[in-house]
C-alpha cells in the first residue's frame, strides 16, 4: 500500500470537523484489493468526527477499489464518482456515506474554486 494512502487515512480524524459538517453517521468499509491480498479500512463517520481502523467489521457500506486507483484518488489524480460510474471500483450500501466520504479527497492539481475565479474577474473590471 502506498504512503499517500496511509497518510490519507491517518489524516481523516483531524480533518473530519471541517469535512463532516452535516448530520451523517455510519460506517464505511474500504477494501483495497490486489490479486491475492485485501487491505481493509473501517471509517466510522459522525458529524464532525471520523474514527479509522485498519480492520474489517460490520459496515453500512462497502467500497472496493484497487490500491493503485485509491492512491490516485487520495492525490487528486482521479475522481471517486467517475471511478464508480466507470466500474473501476464498486460501492454497495448507504450511498450518502460515499458522498460524504468523497469530500475528504483533494481536488485535482491545478483546480480552482469557480468563486475565486469570478472574484478575480470582478476585480479586473473595476
Amino acid at each position: 500500500m502506498g504512503e499517500a494512502t496511509e497518510q490519507f487515512f491517518a489524516s481523516l480524524p483531524a480533518r473530519a470537523p471541517a469535512v463532516l459538517r452535516t448530520p451523517i453517521s455510519g460506517t464505511l468499509q474500504i477494501d483495497l484489493t490486489t490479486e491475492n491480498r485485501t487491505d481493509h479500512w473501517l471509517v466510522e463517520m459522525k458529524p464532525g468526527s471520523a474514527r479509522v481502523s485498519h480492520a474489517r467489521g460490520p459496515a453500512d457500506a462497502v467500497w472496493s477499489s484497487s490500491p493503485d486507483l485509491f492512491e490516485r484518488l487520495v492525490t487528486g489524480r482521479a475522481s471517486s464518482l467517475a471511478a464508480v460510474l466507470r466500474n473501476e471500483s464498486t460501492y454497495s450500501g448507504n450511498v450518502i456515506l460515499f458522498l460524504a466520504f468523497r469530500r475528504f479527497f483533494p481536488a485535482a492539481p491545478g483546480t480552482r474554486d469557480p468563486r475565486e475565479i469570478a472574484r478575480e474577474q470582478v476585480g479586473r473590471r473595476r
